[in-house]
C-alpha cells in the first residue's frame, strides 16, 4: 500500500513537472511566433511612417531644386530683376507649399530675397549652405531662434561657367509635418545622428536623447525614468515607464533613413503578444491537465479509462470534423476571392473599353461626315470619269481616278485609326512613338475640332519620340484630353488647343485650352466627378479617371492644373524609352 502511494506521488510530481516544462516551452514558442508577427506588422507600420515623412519632405526638396534656377532669382544676381520681384516669387511659392521660409543668397551667403523676414543677413557658415556651394543638395535640421524645429533644403544655381552663383534654401516647419500623424498608430520617433529625437508622433518623447549605453532614451532634463532592454526570441524588448501613451513593454524596431540622415524607430506594444502566448500556454496546460486527469482516473479504474478514451476520441472526431469544415470553407472563400479578383480585372478592362466606345460615340457624327464627304466626292469623280472616257479625254479621266485613289486612302486611314482605337490592346507595354500617337488622336478628333471652330496649335517634332507605354491606351488618353478640352471651351472665345511635347528627364506632353479653367483641381481625377450638367449625355466623369489609371500603368504621371494665362493645362509624363534601355 505504501509502495503504491509512493509511486502515485512520484507520478503526480513527474506529471506536474512535465506540465510546467511543456507549458513554459509552449509559452516561449508562442511568444516568439507572436513577436515575429508583431515585428512584421510593426516593420510595415514603421516603413509606412518613414515613407510618409520622407515623401512630405521630398516635396520641399523638389521645390528647392526646381525654384533655384528660376529666371527671376537668377535676374537678381545680374540686375535684370529686382529684389521685390524675387521676394514676391518666393512668398507666393511659400504660401502655396506651406514652407516655413524661402531664402535666396549669393555665393558669399548674403541674403538677396526671402519669403518672410529673417533676423540674419547672411547664411555663411550654415552647413546646408556650405554643402550647396560645392554643387550638391544641402540638407540640415535644427531649431530656429524661436525654438521651432526646422528642416532645411539648400539647392545651388549655376552660372554659364558651371560655378555656383546662388543658393535657394527652403525651410520646413516639422510641427506642420507632424500634424497629420501625431498620436496615430504605434509610437514612432526619428533620431538624428547626434542621438536626438527630432521628430515623433508622441510629444512626450520630443528632444529625448540616446542613452550612453546605446539603448533606450533619456529626457532632456531631470532623472531618467525606469528602463530595461533585453533580447527575447531574437527581438529587442524595452521595459519602460514613459507615460500613459507608451507601452510598458514594447518591441523596439529600427529603420535607417540615410536620405534625411536620421533613424526611424518604433516601440510596438508587446502586451497582445504576451497575452496570446499566455492563452496558448493556458490552452495547452488545460489539455495536458485534462489528459493527466484522465490518466490518473485510468490508474484507478479501467472502465473509467475506456469511457475517457471514448470521450476523447469523440472530441477528436468533432475537432477533426470542424477543422475539415473550416478547411472546406477556407478553400471556398479562396476560390470566391480569386473569382472576384478576376471579375474586377475584367471590369477594369471593360471600363477602359467602355471609355473608348463612349469617346467614339461622341465623335460619331464628325466621323460620319469625314467618311460621307469622300464618298460623295468619289461618286462625283467616277461619274465625271465615265463622261470624260466617252468623250475620249483620258487624261482628265486619269486625273479623276488619281483623286478617287487619294480619297480612298484617306478613308482607309480614318477607318484604320478607328479600328485601332476601338480594339482591346492585349500586347505588353513597349516602345511607342508619341508623335505618331498624337497625330492619330488629332485625326480622330479633327472633325470635332473643325465643327466647334477650334484652332489647333501643334508643331510636330522633326522625328519620332519614343516612350514606354501602350499605343492604343496612350491614344485613348490623348483623345480624352483633347475632347475634354473641346468640351471645356463650348462657351469660350477664342477657342484654342495647344499641344506641346518636351523631352527632358522624362517625355512631357502638354494639352492646354483657352477655357474657363478647372474649378476643383484636386478632384479632377476622381471617378464620376464631372463639371457637366446633371443628366448630360457627354459623360459620367470617368474619362479622366480612366486616363489617370492608364498613365499610372505605364509608370508615368498625369496632372491637371490651371494655366497661368487662363484655361486648363493637362500634363502627361512618360519614361523615355532610350533612357530606360540605357539603364
Amino acid at each position: 500500500m505504501r509502495t503504491w502511494i509512493r509511486h502515485r506521488g512520484a507520478i503526480l510530481l513527474l506529471f506536474f513537472l512535465s506540465l510546467a516544462v511543456v507549458t513554459g516551452s509552449v509559452w516561449r514558442v508562442g511568444y516568439g511566433q507572436a513577436l515575429d508577427q508583431l515585428a512584421e506588422r510593426g516593420e510595415s507600420d514603421l516603413a509606412l511612417a518613414a515613407d510618409r515623412l520622407t515623401a512630405q519632405l521630398q516635396r520641399y526638396q523638389e521645390l528647392a531644386v526646381l525654384m533655384s534656377s528660376h529666371p527671376t532669382l537668377a535676374g537678381v544676381l545680374t540686375g535684370e530683376a529686382s529684389r521685390s520681384e524675387a521676394r514676391a516669387l518666393l512668398q507666393d511659392a511659400a504660401d502655396k507649399t506651406t514652407a516655413a521660409n524661402m531664402i535666396y543668397t549669393d555665393s558669399n551667403g548674403a541674403i538677396l530675397a526671402t519669403a518672410f523676414p529673417v533676423a540674419s543677413a547672411t547664411l555663411r557658415g550654415a552647413p546646408y549652405f556650405e554643402r550647396a556651394l560645392h554643387g550638391a543638395l544641402g540638407t540640415h535640421h535644427g531649431l530656429d531662434a524661436a525654438g521651432n524645429r526646422l528642416f532645411y533644403f539648400a539647392s545651388p544655381s549655376f552660372g554659364a561657367d558651371g560655378r555656383v552663383t546662388g543658393v535657394l534654401t527652403v525651410s520646413v516647419d516639422i510641427a506642420s509635418v507632424e500634424e497629420n500623424w501625431r498620436g496615430d498608430g504605434p509610437a514612432v520617433f526619428f533620431v538624428d545622428e547626434a542621438g536626438l529625437v527630432f521628430i515623433a508622433n508622441r510629444s512626450e518623447l520630443m528632444f529625448w536623447r540616446r542613452a550612453t549605453a546605446g539603448r533606450g532614451l533619456v529626457p532632456p532634463q531631470g532623472d531618467a525614468p525606469p528602463f530595461r532592454s533585453y533580447e527575447e526570441a531574437g527581438h529587442e524588448i524595452w521595459r519602460l515607464d514613459w507615460g500613459p501613451y507608451l507601452p510598458e513593454r514594447g518591441l523596439h524596431l529600427v529603420k535607417p533613413l540615410p536620405v534625411i540622415s536620421m533613424t526611424a524607430e518604433a516601440v510596438i506594444n508587446a502586451g497582445p503578444a504576451r497575452r496570446l502566448a499566455g492563452l496558448q500556454a493556458a490552452v495547452v496546460a488545460v489539455l495536458i491537465f485534462a489528459f493527466g486527469l484522465f490518466l490518473y482516473q485510468a490508474m484507478q479504474r479501467r472502465r473509467v479509462l475506456a469511457e475517457a478514451n471514448a470521450v476523447l476520441e469523440e472530441r477528436v472526431a468533432l475537432r477533426t470534423r470542424a477543422l475539415s469544415e473550416t478547411n472546406v470553407q477556407l478553400r471556398r472563400e479562396i476560390a470566391e476571392r480569386q473569382e472576384a479578383e478576376a471579375a474586377l480585372k475584367q471590369a477594369q478592362a471593360d471600363l477602359v473599353q467602355a471609355g473608348k466606345l463612349s469617346a467614339l460615340g461622341q465623335m460619331s457624327a464628325g466621323i460620319s461626315h469625314e467618311l460621307n464627304q469622300p464618298l460623295m466626292a468619289i461618286q462625283q469623280f467616277s461619274e465625271n470619269g465615265e463622261l470624260f472616257l466617252e468623250r475620249g479625254r483620258t487624261d482628265v479621266a486619269a486625273d479623276n481616278l488619281s483623286k478617287i485613289s487619294a480619297l480612298s486612302k484617306r478613308m482607309a486611314r480614318i477607318i484604320r485609326n478607328l479600328r485601332a482605337f476601338a480594339r482591346n490592346e492585349s500586347e505588353p507595354m513597349g516602345r511607342v512613338d508619341i508623335v505618331a500617337v498624337i497625330e492619330t488622336a488629332l485625326e480622330l478628333t479633327e472633325a470635332r475640332l473643325r465643327q466647334d471652330r477650334i484652332t489647333l496649335d501643334w508643331q510636330a517634332p522633326a522625328g519620332p519620340i519614343w516612350v514606354r507605354g501602350g499605343e492604343v491606351r496612350l491614344g485613348q488618353v490623348l483623345v480624352n484630353l483633347i475632347t475634354n478640352a473641346a468640351d471645356a471651351m463650348a462657351e469660350s472665345d477664342p477657342r484654342v488647343i495647344r499641344l506641346e511635347v518636351a523631352r527632358g528627364n522624362r517625355v512631357t506632353i502638354s494639352v492646354t485650352d483657352s477655357g474657363p479653367g478647372i474649378r476643383e483641381p484636386e478632384k479632377i481625377f476622381d471617378p464620376f466627378f464631372t463639371t457637366k450638367a446633371v443628366g448630360s449625355s457627354e459623360g459620367m466623369g470617368l474619362g479622366l479617371s480612366i486616363s489617370y489609371g492608364l498613365v499610372q500603368s505605364f509608370g508615368g504621371e498625369i496632372r491637371g492644373a490651371n494655366a497661368p494665362g487662363g484655361g486648363a493645362v493637362f500634363t502627361v509624363e512618360l519614361d523615355d524609352w532610350s533612357e530606360e534601355q540605357a539603364a
